[in-house]
């Protein structure tokens, strides 16, 4: 891998353990402004020093994040469907290679609707994408998206996904935790983070995700709604990075996460 390559992706997954707590907020490029998101420069400040690694879009980087900031950038770079259109799979490149330049980015990230209509057009998008990435020294994240069809979660159907956008050059992707979720892992060549997906019920919820992907080969974790729609983000960052980065069981990482947001209670700083 080519210098610029690995020193990019190394500020994203952390070659001290292999392992990343990335940040989505990309959220409403197709959601709109989502509970808890509608201001997302106010979500993302208090958060942005405990991320290993920011996930949005181009327009929330240029208006919500301060420059001076030296967490690294996954930008989306794939879009143009919505939760109200016909289907979220019709996506389409958005954002220039040139323009992710200029951004000073980390990695690229754009969606494969594997299965669909639209497989073939969102894989020759990731083809393309990785030619470009090899081109700059810029990692390209595959993220392995089912649109509304959620119950194409299984370890099958989520197996086929990332070794194929791995064997088309994607240097890491983003998928769901499944059951038999080792499976997944061990037949994808490059990492494999996950996605927090909706709102779990509770913060122990979201620590036992994030602890059985770990335990199950994950490389990281890219939480958004299951991070900044806790009552206590920053506790719940740090409680997920215990679980990710110092390998904590999710009961020890919750009863940090019950501290911090004593502490936040009483008006400490944490």
């Amino acid at each position: 891998m080519d210098w610029g390559m690995q020193n990019r992706l190394n500020r994203i997954i952390k070659p001290a353990d292999g392992r990343t707590v990335m940040l989505a907020v990309d959220h409403g490029y197709f959601l709109g402004p989502t509970r808890k998101l509608e201001d997302p420069g106010a979500t993302i400040r208090p958060l942005l020093s405990q991320a290993d690694a920011l996930m949005l879009t181009r327009g929330v980087l240029r208006t919500s994040v301060d420059p001076a900031a030296d967490t690294p950038i996954v930008l989306r770079v794939s879009g143009g469907t919505s939760v109200v259109g016909p289907t979220l799979a019709d996506e389409c490149l958005t954002v220039s290679f040139e323009d992710a330049i200029r951004l000073n980015v980390a990695a690229v990230a754009l969606s494969i609707f594997v299965g669909t209509e639209y497989e073939q057009q969102t894989l020759r998008r990731l083809t393309e994408l990785v030619d470009e990435g090899e081109t700059y020294g810029i990692p390209v994240l595959a993220v392995t998206a089912v649109g509304k069809e959620l119950e194409k979660r299984d370890a099958r159907y989520l197996s086929l996904c990332c070794r194929i956008a791995a064997e088309l050059g994607a240097h890491f992707v983003k998928t769901y935790y499944c059951d038999d979720f080792e499976k997944v892992t061990a037949g994808c060549p490059v990492p494999v983070v996950i996605a927090g997906g909706p709102k779990l019920e509770t913060e122990m919820d979201a620590l036992q995700l994030a602890h059985d992907a770990i335990a199950q080969g994950a490389a990281g974790v890219d939480m958004g709604r299951n991070i900044w729609q806790s009552d206590y983000p920053v506790p719940m960052i740090r409680a997920v990075r215990e679980v990710v980065h110092n390998n904590a069981l999710p009961a020890e990482a919750h009863e940090l996460f019950l501290e911090l947001k004593t502490a936040v209670d009483n008006g400490k700083d944490i």
